[in-house]
């Protein structure tokens, strides 16, 4: 399985992907994130799937890119297209033969970045069918993968005004959610930022990099929820409960003795 985010806030780009590998019993680790392009001329690609599916996606991609070099697109558009067209090809040559092994056609990707003729940082997810969606202001973010345990706090913390800095640490604790709860996403975790000025920065962590980190979410976390508002609801699901001005709408005290 894999965890990848992709954020788009007004200062930028924030991507995040995890680097574990599974494979039945085996866990290898691989960079599941590339940068394609020269320069600020640069986009990025990750995906999740079959990692045979997707490395001769992005084989054949590459060989159309000049081998990785210069990109000959002028928008994200234009290489998301040049994309999609691949990956219904690649779909053409092997789905039928790994549907034959009950292997699933199942290459979901996250597209982004900005060329030289946008006008702002792009940012599209990409299904196996090679259609797509474009990022929304309401939801500025996509996520593949393992999702459902990453994307509760991302949902209720980011916003295309969230500064970067903010974003970043939002980024981590929706991978630290998701390693917690699903054994096949872990580290290496690589992190990408594209500045407004379309530059691009990166870094790779290990476990033994965010450990400060690490113990002040699981510490706080824990003292949030102590910390939270107690209130009346809690009362008919107490021990000899108290029954409290006001119960609520909803609320039945039930004793024992009746």
């Amino acid at each position: 399985m894999t965890y990848c985010l992709g954020m788009k806030i007004n200062e930028g780009l924030v991507v995040l992907a995890d680097g574990r590998i599974t494979a039945g019993t085996q866990v290898t680790v691989a960079r599941k994130v590339v940068l394609l392009g020269e320069g600020k001329n640069r986009i990025f690609f990750m995906s999740s799937g079959l990692r045979s599916v997707r490395d001769k996606v992005l084989a054949y991609w590459k060989r159309e890119m000049n081998d990785g070099g210069a990109l000959p697109y002028d928008t994200v558009l234009d290489a998301l297209n040049a994309y999609c067209r691949i990956l219904r090809r690649v779909a053409e040559e092997d789905r039928s033969f790994l549907e034959e092994s009950n292997l699933p056609f199942n290459l979901h990707a996250i597209i982004g970045g900005q060329l030289a003729d946008d006008k702002e940082p792009q940012l599209f997810m990409v299904y196996p069918e090679g259609n797509w969606v474009a990022v929304d202001e309401r939801t500025p973010y996509f996520t593949i993968g393992a999702t459902p345990y990453g994307k509760p706090i991302v949902d209720r913390a980011l916003t295309p005004e969230t500064p970067l800095t903010m974003a970043l640490k939002i980024a981590y604790l929706s991978f630290d959610s998701t390693r917690v709860s699903a054994s096949d996403v872990g580290y290496p975790l690589d992190i990408l930022c594209m500045s407004k000025d379309r530059t691009w920065r990166q870094a790779q962590f290990e476990a033994d990099d965010m450990v400060e980190q690490r113990q002040w979410w699981n510490s706080n976390i824990k003292a949030l929820v102590a910390s939270m508002p107690e209130g009346g609801w809690m009362e008919p699901l107490l021990p000899n409960p108290r029954p409290a001005a006001g119960n609520g709408p909803g609320l039945t005290l039930v004793s024992d003795q009746q």
